[in-house]
């Protein structure tokens, strides 16, 4: 059996547990009796990510299912497979959900012509619609829902306690989910979402990308002013080379260095 290595007490990050980068986060939720997990990622990391479970000796009969917080190739592309492997049903929203069941590969990033992204998408079925203000109990967990769209249409985060599961909607450094007009980003909205969160109490943000980080609300409202900008500016894109913040977190979980808070 490999010890458990929780981020916050009652959930774990699955990169972090590997020590090494599988790609996007993707969050356990231990609800004492049954599990739960918040996206999967790519088709090719669902083994490992399986194995990982098994190894920290959590029976698999005990996952209740797999959220989807978006459609995006990086966090979705693995759900038909996993959802096979694991007989759990898939939750998403609705707007989310048509991408995900017609494998739509545009919609999704999963191609890419003028950047050479060509993916699969396997479509897969969503079992279950989940929306605003619902709840998802996990054991003696409970998840509550926000859409909370901009970045991608049926975006999803997820509130449990002082935590917020906040998906590609603001990351440690400030930076926001790619926003691109074939993906169906929505500044306006996005501006919406990120208000919504910066006037939340919620202490600490557990994005898909890079490590989790206490809320900043200076740096939360610095974003929003800069997105505001963006509405009557045709300069923005996502084109960046690098990104400073993942290159570091990545170094930190191939040294299984876990973050302070």
């Amino acid at each position: 059996m490999k010890g458990r290595k929780y981020l916050f007490p009652d959930v774990i990050e699955l990169n972090y547990q590997a020590e090494r980068k599988l790609g996007v986060n993707v969050y356990l939720v231990d609800g004492g009796d049954s599990f739960i997990l918040i996206d999967i990622g790519y088709e090719d990391t669902v083994d490992e990510i399986i194995d990982l479970i098994r190894e920290m000796d959590f029976s698999l009969a005990k996952c209740s299912g797999i959220i989807a917080t978006h459609a995006d190739a990086d966090h979705a592309q693995g759900l038909a497979r996993a959802k096979s492997r694991l007989k759990v049903p898939v939750l998403a929203h609705g707007d989310c959900a048509r991408l995900l069941e017609t494998g739509d590969r545009i919609a999704t990033f999963a191609s890419i012509d003028a950047q050479d992204i060509d993916l699969e998408m396997p479509p897969v079925k969503v079992d279950r619609l989940i929306g605003e203000g619902e709840n998802i109990e996990v054991g003696t967990k409970r998840l509550q829902v926000w859409h909370t769209p901009g970045h991608a249409v049926g975006q999803l985060a997820f509130r449990m306690g002082n935590l917020l599961f906040s998906g590609d909607n603001i990351y440690k450094d400030g930076c926001v989910g790619a926003i691109d007009a074939h993906h169906g980003s929505d500044i306006e909205k996005f501006i919406q979402s990120l208000e919504r969160i910066a006037g939340s109490d919620a202490q600490f943000l557990l994005p898909s990308h890079g490590p989790a980080f206490r809320k900043d609300d200076a740096q939360l409202h610095k974003t929003i002013t800069r997105l505001k900008g963006y509405l009557s500016m045709a300069d923005f894109g996502t084109c960046a080379k690098q990104w400073p913040l993942l290159e570091q977190w990545e170094k930190d979980v191939l040294s299984g260095r876990m973050p302070k808070f």
